[in-house]
């Protein structure tokens, strides 16, 4: 048992904690460097450690393909046959220095990532270099390897519900750009459109100087430098077809689609975009909070609006999420369960949304605070997120992603800013998709919401 002093000197220490203020961001080693070389912008932190991680972030998601399936398939051949070594070849090298290779796509990027021992930094270097410039693509590989996947992958997406609710919110938010779905859930799109021809070419925009930066953690900068000048000088200096840019724009709507396998529904309002984005708005992330609907405390409801107005739904998965993009961004409430439970419980959730547009209870908005920076410093500290926003904020602006500045960011935001963004998004159109039981699933309209 904790003795009465131990109790009064821990209470003193949190309220002096109070005083200075949230938690302090990390600094120094957590901080990006960026430069350019041959041409590539790239950005490294040289944190301590013997394990070094280099990610080369590609402007190649599915926002930007200039045909279905295209994204995908430039992820699934990740480290496949080069002009220099087999698919075998790359694996077993890697595997004999203790490497792990990975490859994923998002709505915006594909990323080709790899850990390693840090004093291997040339060989990897060397590694995406090749990967990038001098991929084999062979119709052999995409039509027994690469298009097999990615089958498998829609017939996920079929039967994940709250996956088609999600990719139908972008799709009602934004139509095309954003829009488009992360995973086609129909074969056509490989059927018709991904062949070895057309993803070479698409490869030959993807990877062009101006399409992609190199994100490095636990490099050495000068030496990060020095090798992405020594390998990825043959790299192209402009895209074979230039990449669409349009600016995206919000649209919103309601979309329902019958499902046999589940019932999920997404509500989605205008959200900010990522922090090196020039619609950056750290209110909606301490919104995303404020709202929940997962607990961070086991065995406890916790203190979001979203968990309390559900609680008699407790097999009812509720979560708010701040969708970030380089442009735009969503603020998504996605539910997830029995249909009878989406039907009692979905009122109750944009009724707590609208109070916050009334008042906020100040204790519940200092936690939101608190919970959001967590987040947000916990976010940016792991390599995989942090690295690919640093590297599309480059692609797109010249500008790293530092968890210093987004903190700070955080710290700012006021309750009134709060209560602005939840008035905007209820005077405006929502993006609400229902997908599963049709009969038990509410309209946007019965929920008092604008489409």
């Amino acid at each position: 048992m904790l003795s009465r002093s131990a109790v009064r000197t821990a209470a003193r220490q949190s309220v002096q904690q109070q005083r200075r203020g949230l938690a302090a961001p990390a600094s120094g080693s957590f901080a990006y460097q960026t430069g350019e070389s041959a041409g590539i912008k790239f950005a490294s932190r040289d944190i301590p450690g013997p394990i070094g991680t280099l990610a080369l972030v590609s402007q190649a998601g599915t926002r930007y393909q200039s045909m279905p399936g295209l994204a995908e398939g430039l992820n699934r051949y990740a480290f496949k046959n080069t002009d220099r070594r087999s698919t075998l070849r790359i694996q077993r090298e890697s595997e004999l220095l203790g490497a792990t290779l990975q490859s994923y796509h998002s709505r915006e990027n594909v990323v080709l990532r790899t850990k390693f021992f840090r004093d291997d930094l040339p060989y990897f270097v060397e590694m995406l270099a090749e990967v990038a410039t001098r991929t084999a693509y062979r119709t052999h590989v995409m039509q027994e390897e690469v298009i097999p996947l990615i089958k498998m992958d829609q017939h996920k997406l079929l039967a994940n519900t709250l996956g088609m609710a999600v990719n139908s919110a972008h799709g009602l938010a934004f139509h095309r750009g954003l829009g488009v779905a992360l995973n086609q859930a129909s074969s056509t799109a490989t059927n018709k459109y991904l062949t070895a021809e057309t993803l070479e070419d698409y490869a030959q925009s993807a990877y062009a100087k101006p399409s992609f930066a190199i994100v490095g953690n636990g490099v050495d900068h000068g030496e990060l430098q020095k090798w992405i000048g020594e390998f990825f000088g043959d790299a192209r200096s402009s895209p074979l077809q230039q990449l669409s840019t349009e600016q995206s724009k919000y649209h919103g709507g309601e979309e329902r689609i019958s499902h046999g396998s589940g019932n999920s529904m997404v509500i989605a309002f205008p959200g900010s975009s990522t922090p090196s984005g020039s619609f950056y708005k750290p209110e909606v992330a301490v919104l995303a909070a404020l709202l929940g609907g997962q607990t961070t405390i086991k065995w406890s409801p916790g203190f979001s609006l979203l968990s309390k107005a559900t609680q008699g739904a407790p097999n009812l998965h509720v979560a708010t999420k701040s969708l970030i993009y380089s442009d735009a961004g969503l603020l998504s409430i996605e539910l997830h369960g029995s249909g009878t439970d989406i039907k009692n419980t979905a009122s109750k959730v944009v009724e707590a949304l609208k109070s916050v547009a009334q008042n906020i209870n100040k204790e519940d908005f200092a936690k939101a605070k608190a919970l959001a920076k967590f987040t947000e410093l916990e976010y940016g500290q792991e390599t995989t997120a942090a690295m690919e926003l640093t590297g599309h904020g480059l692609v797109h602006g010249n500008k790293a992603y530092q968890i210093d500045e987004v903190a700070k960011a955080i710290d700012g935001v006021t309750e009134d800013k709060v209560k602005q963004i939840v008035k905007e998004a209820l005077e405006n159109k929502a993006s609400v998709s229902a997908v599963g039981d049709l009969y038990l699933l509410p309209y946007a309209e019965e929920l008092g919401l604008k489409v």
